[in-house]
């Protein structure tokens, strides 16, 4: 006969037999004995904490000849089918593999058909959050409304993905995680009647890997035992078989960080290492350790053993140890390594990683100045976008809303087209280099600009490419000149009347171009209501220097720019 795995071996057969779930079982064998039944159930929890075997028993109690105070008596001919899965009334499906509307539909075709032995069909669904939205909608009607001899089980590990209108069809029952302390005293059990001989401190240790659940413990107890080949499971087996670290090391590698002792740290990961251990789940049986340092910080002077989950022995040795730290510490280190446990998802130089960490703990010297670095590098790239918006608004309102670089005139500086241009005259009068094109109206300089002002003109390119508007309209926005009057109205210049009856023309909505330019303007930038005038200059007035002077009442320098040089 083929071996049978332990957790499948010792399933639970009755409603007596399942552990930590009493809130569960009793008010099921409460409605079997009473023979109220619902006609759908839903069962929630995570892996491993009896969902499935409760259903089972649940499906072998509804069709037993010979309950037994609620339980099914594993006797008669119905629980014997229903125990070795012969049993043609009770029908259990992996959503996960059958998640299709298909699927839900072999069920609502299939439930018509009473029951060829036994009283009542089981439809056991497990994993049930798997199923498609169309499954879920395919198996709505069925499920509020089956008939008097079918009974809906289902199963889910994730609340979140199971639809309102199924939980309102059923009956919710929350499965619980099980504690350390039944999981290990049904290892011990388990063991008494494999004929095991298991240590203790081992049992305690599988518990407490399996992380409440059952079916896990199990598994880990069949591992250990192939790996002691008959022999006794002791604790140091237990770790070698799964590959885990002793508390022993953790203890070490804490008074290490604790002590600032770098070189410490890394040969303790070097010993795990070198034992075959796995970095990123000894990384994480670490932050686990360091959690129980944490709550016993936190807590002080009361009495929180239970909620520790470990040895008596290894409580005392935490409690010796939490006086090496203090509590915000202890925060701080489970943060940086829970950041670590991240990046090693994403890393193939996981060791290296994991040093650099450990060398950050021990020295937060290098931590404090990445910091420190990496924020004057924000503020560096922060003062360089401002600088560029200056540099755009000077551009916009000095010369056409291009994009086409510019370039300030100097002694000796170069110019796209390989000649010399001459400034010096301009500084020496205190005025600022001359750019391509000159300044259409009197404008607020950009200094004296209001923070949201400085977001429109600092995206005026943004404002000209995303307004859809006919191809003249387009044109004609990438021609004109660009300035703020007062400090709170953008005045658009354009240099021919074309221009200016094709902006402000009607745009087809009853307004003008302009006029939904406004309204455009206060939408991209979130409600900012910003005035916007249209400006007519004549081309020759639009060139001409002189015209301009009068017309803002500025001084202007002539521009002494030669062709050639």
């Amino acid at each position: 006969m083929s071996y049978v795995s332990l957790y499948r071996k010792w399933r639970p057969r009755t409603f007596d037999e399942v552990r930590r779930q009493e809130a569960v079982v009793t008010t099921l064998k409460n409605q079997i004995k009473t023979e109220r039944t619902g006609h759908a159930y839903i069962f929630i929890g995570t892996r491993g904490t009896g969902k499935t075997s409760v259903a089972r028993i649940m499906a072998a109690a509804l069709n037993c000849e010979d309950l037994q105070d609620g339980n099914p008596c594993c006797k008669c001919e119905s629980c014997k089918s229903i125990i070795s899965g012969a049993a043609m009334n009770v029908r259990e499906i992996d959503a996960a593999s059958n998640n299709g509307v298909e699927n839900m539909r072999e069920i609502n075709e299939d439930v018509v058909f009473p029951p060829v032995s036994g009283k009542k069909k089981v439809y056991i669904i497990d994993e049930v959050h798997m199923l498609s939205a169309s499954a879920f909608n395919a198996l709505l009607k069925t499920l509020e409304e089956p008939p008097g001899y079918v009974t809906f089980i289902l199963a889910t590990t994730e609340t979140s993905k199971i639809p309102l209108t199924i939980f309102s069809r059923c009956q919710r029952y929350d499965f619980h995680r099980i504690s350390v302390n039944d999981i290990k005293d049904q290892i011990q059990r388990l063991a008494d009647e494999e004929g095991l001989k298991i240590e203790e401190r081992a049992s305690g240790y599988i518990a407490k890997k399996a992380d409440g659940a059952m079916r896990d413990a199990l598994s880990l107890l069949d591992r250990c035992a192939a790996y002691s080949m008959g022999d006794d499971i002791s604790y140091d087996g237990v770790l070698r078989a799964i590959g885990a670290v002793d508390n022993d090391r953790f203890s070490d590698l804490f008074r290490c960080v604790a002590a600032a002792d770098t070189a410490g740290c890394i040969k303790c990961i070097d010993d795990v290492i070198a034992d075959g251990g796995v970095i990123s789940t000894f990384i994480t049986d670490f932050i686990g350790y360091l959690r129980n340092l944490l709550l016993l910080s936190a807590a002080g002077d009361q009495d929180i053993s239970d909620v520790l989950e470990v040895t008596d022995e290894n409580v005392a040795r935490l409690k010796e140890e939490v006086l090496l730290s203090d509590t915000a510490t202890i925060s701080m280190y489970i943060r940086a390594l829970s950041g670590l446990l991240s990046d090693l998802r994403y890393t193939n130089q996981q060791r290296t990683v994991t040093e650099v960490a450990f060398i950050k703990l021990t020295r937060p010297a290098i931590g404090k100045n990445e910091a420190d670095a990496a924020v004057v590098k924000r503020i560096q790239m922060l003062e360089r976008q401002l600088d560029d918006m200056k540099a755009e608004y000077e551009a916009l309102s000095n010369g056409y809303a291009t994009k086409k670089p510019v370039y300030r005139e100097s002694v000796g500086e170069q110019s796209p087209d390989g000649s010399i241009r001459q400034g010096q005259q301009n500084r020496e009068a205190g005025h600022s280099d001359p750019v391509e094109g000159r300044p259409a109206t009197d404008r607020t300089p950009y200094d004296e600009l209001s923070d949201s002002m400085k977001t429109v003109v600092g995206f005026w390119d943004t404002v000209v490419r995303d307004f859809k508007t006919p191809k003249l309209i387009e044109h004609a926005m990438k021609r004109c000149k660009l300035a703020v009057k007062d400090g709170q109205t953008l005045e658009i210049m354009v240099e021919s009347r074309m221009c200016f009856d094709n902006l402000n023309g009607d745009s087809g909505l009853g307004r003008s171009n302009i006029d939904e330019l406004q309204d455009f303007i206060s939408t991209l930038f979130g409600g900012m209501k910003i005035p916007v005038v249209l400006t007519l200059l004549e081309k020759e007035e639009f060139n001409n220097e002189q015209g301009l002077e009068q017309r803002v009442r500025m001084d202007i320098e002539p521009d002494e720019r030669k062709d050639d040089v």
